[in-house]
């Protein structure tokens, strides 16, 4: 499906690129935040993407303002977060009356909750997380998702069962302190990309399709 360019401005006065894609049958809108270390051109964005548009899922994805100006370090999450909501300002101009939903992968994510728990990003109705990066890869912990709490919207974790930034024990209790506003779905031995072993005798397009399942589904039934 062709994507369309789009240029977010930031409070600062500066700017962000975008890309936008609606499908002619779409029934519910998600902004989409990048990873920490590839923007929103990378193939896993764009496979997001593309297949969320596929079933019927229109799609903002964008750069954060590192990514843009070429930086490896990120920005910071006040930077990050209002990223995050002039993105979803974008998309609520762009799709008027469609349900809008927010969310990303891994960094992307966390700026995502990391706003909503901040102040409620306007006519967000529900967060989705791909591969949320719960702790640094080697050091558990559970500290990233104490903001968590503060976010009273459903959310939706899409991880993979081997994710060395999510340890399941760990990511397991933190869904279900959160009560019946989140729900879990796990990609059996899938890593942080959504990578799963050869030995599994899956293969990763298979087990993403599942994902994008997952995510369509669970979207549009809290989209009323």
């Amino acid at each position: 499906m062709a994507t369309k360019p789009r240029t977010i401005r930031l409070p600062d006065k500066t700017s962000v690129s975008a890309l936008w894609q609606k499908p002619a049958d779409a029934k519910a809108c998600l902004v989409l935040a990048h990873g920490a270390g590839a923007g929103m051109t990378h193939k896993a964005m764009a496979a997001t993407a593309d297949g969320l548009a596929e079933r019927g899922i229109a799609v903002l994805r964008f750069n954060f303002p590192y990514m843009e100006r070429g930086s490896g370090r990120p920005d910071s999450p006040a930077i990050a977060q209002a990223a995050v909501r002039a993105a979803v300002a974008e998309a609520a101009r762009l799709a008027p009356g469609l349900p809008l939903f927010a969310g990303g992968r891994s960094f992307g994510g966390r700026m995502t909750s990391g706003a909503q728990a901040g102040e409620p990003l306007p006519g967000v109705i529900a967060l989705v997380f791909f591969a949320f990066p719960l702790h640094p890869a080697g050091k558990p912990g559970v500290e990233r998702a104490a903001h968590l709490a503060d976010i009273k919207l459903p959310m939706l974790f899409l991880q993979g069962s081997r994710d060395p930034l999510a340890e399941l024990d760990l990511l397991r209790a933190t869904v279900r302190k959160l009560g019946k506003r989140a729900k879990l779905v796990l990609a059996e031995d899938a890593d942080h990309s959504f990578h799963v072993p050869a030995k599994t005798g899956r293969k990763d397009p298979e087990v993403f399709a599942e994902i994008l399942d997952e995510a369509r589904d669970w979207m549009l039934a809290h989209a009323g």
